[in-house]
């Protein structure tokens, strides 16, 4: 996953056009980028690799990097004989 911030929306959509150009000149798996209606959050699938960019005041809204500091819940397993 990579995380990206543009300077503003026409910024935004400069980056996730040059990324789609550049995935489909190198023949390279992708979809189209969605949410560029309006590129407050732009996503790029290439398969493995997925490509979110941001206006500033939206990535601070949505913090994704928090995905990453907060432990996960672990589930007890219980065995049953």
């Amino acid at each position: 996953m990579v995380i990206a911030t543009g300077r503003s929306a026409r910024h935004v959509h400069t980056l996730a056009t040059r990324i789609s150009e550049f995935l489909k000149d190198a023949e390279l798996y992708y979809t189209p980028p969605e949410g560029v209606e309006t590129c407050d959050w732009v996503v790029v699938d290439a398969g493995d690799i997925v490509v979110h960019l941001f206006r500033p005041e939206i990535r601070e809204m949505y913090n994704l990097e928090k995905m990453w500091s907060v432990a996960l819940p672990v589930a007890e397993l219980t065995v049953v004989s």
